[in-house]
């Protein structure tokens, strides 16, 4: 235990990423379908995987531990190429896609924008290693490079062929060219208050592409999965694993010797441009995966959500940011919005005579408010109340926003949360105090 205390905070997330690795490719090997693995694991990379794409329907439960496990893989791979920085984005990057694995991406999906970058790097003179984050941002829009390789511009999958295969790469080669450059520019945006950051970029090349592709040429745009592969669920699988695995990890922080007040000190955190690792140790960190973890779990689990693949990649795609500001503290102010607008919003759906289907517990909401907590720093820094808000407009907006890229960006929920920042945050800057500057105000008076 000393030598995993004596670890940099870089070679401890490595180390992190490795163990969550491993839990999935022995998850798959463990499940009761595994027999069926590597057959569930091509059905998945040959068939279209548009948002919201249920693996554990699509190929089983063995086949979606497997396909996340190698996709885990591949990324802690290239985090530790010689040279690369592993930090708070980096946590987020690697969350990010071990959640999308489960509904999205593919261990063949994600080689197009991969090479994209790599060419980046290759006409910029740039190390690989100082774009790693880049490449698995990259895979938000992997939806898209499916649908190329096997059916577009048809609606039913064809299979394999030589046209889908070069239009996948040409796209994903275009499109991990360019990501690189726009990254940075995306925290200017929203100012640091969304922490999904990358889905600005993403978000807005996959209304480029599905307009460019899909409205532009007159292809019609194929339907999302039927709703009824969502059933496909298991709440035992789901559970067992987060508890396991969250709990070792609390476990583990206790051995690290996490004390009660650091990590007290991590929930106070005014969460914008944190990084947990570096400012409270890794202990500390590593028990907000536990404790954030279970927090999650429990949610889903008190609203009564289906545990479908969806879901549970939604669980690891919300833990992305719990090295970067989101935390039980900063996030419930979020999840108390959504509730409050989910019943505010059906009761006005009665009155107006609507067909009201957004319920705190369907799908795309339990999806939306997977991405809602990037909204942390804003609750973080003025407050709960404005945490709630947050959650409340995110709520509003995120089943209005998929139009806008026809389904094929996975990072949908963060791009609807730069909208929010786009709204709320000039109106806070103008209008409220942060907590720093409401407490510094009150010693004055004092």
């Amino acid at each position: 235990m000393k030598k995993i205390r004596d670890l940099s905070a870089g070679s401890f997330l490595k180390l992190l990423f490795a163990c969550f690795t491993a839990a999935f490719l022995i998850a798959a090997v463990v499940m009761p379908d595994r027999g069926e693995m590597f057959s569930g694991l091509w059905q998945m990379m040959s068939q279209p995987g548009k948002v919201s794409t249920n693996f554990f329907s699509l190929g089983g439960y063995a086949a979606t531990f497997l396909n996340i496990g190698l996709v885990c893989l591949v990324c802690t791979a290239l985090y530790c190429l010689p040279g690369t920085t592993v930090n708070n984005v980096s946590t987020l990057a690697f969350f990010l896609t071990a959640g999308f694995s489960a509904w999205g991406i593919t261990i063949l999906n994600i080689w197009p924008t991969f090479l994209g970058v790599a060419l980046y790097c290759l006409v910029k003179r740039e190390k690989l290693s100082a774009q790693v984050n880049a490449m698995l941002f990259s895979t938000g829009i992997a939806p898209l490079i499916t649908d190329l390789l096997v059916r577009y511009p048809g609606l039913e999958a064809a299979g394999f062929s030589w046209q889908g295969i070069l239009l996948a790469l040409g796209v994903g080669l275009v499109i991990g060219f360019f990501l690189p450059a726009a990254l940075p520019h995306s925290p200017k945006v929203h100012k640091g208050f969304d922490l999904y950051s990358a889905a600005l970029p993403v978000g807005v090349t996959a209304f480029f592409l599905q307009a460019l592709l899909y409205k532009t040429m007159g292809v019609t745009i194929p339907d999302a999965p039927a709703s009824d592969t969502l059933q496909v669920a298991s709440w035992p699988i789901a559970n067992v694993f987060c508890f396991v695995v969250f709990g070792l990890c609390i476990v583990f922080a206790l051995a690290m010797g996490c004390k009660p007040g650091a990590y007290r000190d991590l929930l106070r955190d005014p969460a914008l441009g944190t990084d947990f690792s570096k400012k409270y140790g890794k202990a500390a960190m590593l028990m907000n995966v536990g404790l954030y973890g279970l927090f999650i779990v429990a949610y889903y689990n008190l609203i009564g959500a289906t545990f479908n693949a969806v879901t549970f990649g939604c669980i690891f795609c919300m833990l992305a940011c719990c090295n970067s500001g989101s935390n039980p503290w900063t996030v419930w102010p979020i999840m108390v919005g959504y509730g409050a607008m989910s019943l505010i919003m059906g009761w006005l759906s009665g009155l107006a005579g609507g067909e009201f289907a957004q319920a705190i517990n369907a799908q795309a909401i339990v999806v939306g408010l997977c991405f809602a907590n990037g909204l942390s720093p804003i609750s973080g820094t003025y407050g709960w109340p404005f945490g709630i808000l947050a959650g409340a407009m995110h709520y509003a907006l995120v089943t209005s926003v998929p139009a806008m890229h026809g389904g094929f960006c996975l990072y949908n929920g963060g791009f609807t949360a730069i909208f929010v920042c786009l709204l709320l945050v000039p109106q806070l800057e103008r209008f409220t105090k942060t907590k720093a500057e409401r407490k510094a105000a009150r010693l004055t008076r004092r």
